[in-house]
């Protein structure tokens, strides 16, 4: 199995943006973490993090072929982003939505996902086992 995971907006500042709310780690530690994860689930992971919203759809589009599933944290484009939305949405590829924090308990504008709607699931508020869980979510739908 193939899954492409995607980091969202500001995701490369982990460890120095607000680690009372997205934890200590860095990206490269998540990053590690992830691809440990996935190889004891045998499967493959692509990782890309981007702060440009061309460049998130871009990176879909490319790897769509390639990919059994995604995992998406599409961070702040969480909120409004119906671009990366509709590309989900028109690749078919089998989607998990993935937060560090809870975005149901943060700020109003945080709450509501458009995202979440061409999703399968959405792991939130447990930091990297969100993404932990995302990977687990997809190796049960090879099976």
């Amino acid at each position: 199995m193939n899954i492409l995971v995607i980091h969202g907006p500001n995701l490369h500042l982990l460890g120095r943006r607000r680690p009372e709310i997205y934890g200590k780690g860095t990206l490269a530690s998540l990053n590690a973490g992830i691809k440990e994860h996935a190889a004891g689930l045998k499967i493959k992971v692509r990782v890309f993090q981007s702060n440009s919203e061309g460049e998130i759809i871009d990176l879909l589009t490319a790897n769509s072929a390639w990919a059994d599933a995604l995992i998406i944290n599409p961070a702040a484009y969480t909120h409004y982003s119906y671009a990366i939305r509709d590309a989900i949405d028109a690749l078919e590829t089998p989607a998990v939505e993935v937060h560090l924090s809870d975005i149901s308990k943060r700020e109003p504008f945080r709450r509501i996902s458009v995202i979440k709607p061409v999703c399968l699931a959405q792991f939130k508020g447990e930091g990297p086992a969100s993404y932990f869980k995302a990977l687990d979510f997809c190796a049960l739908m090879r099976k």
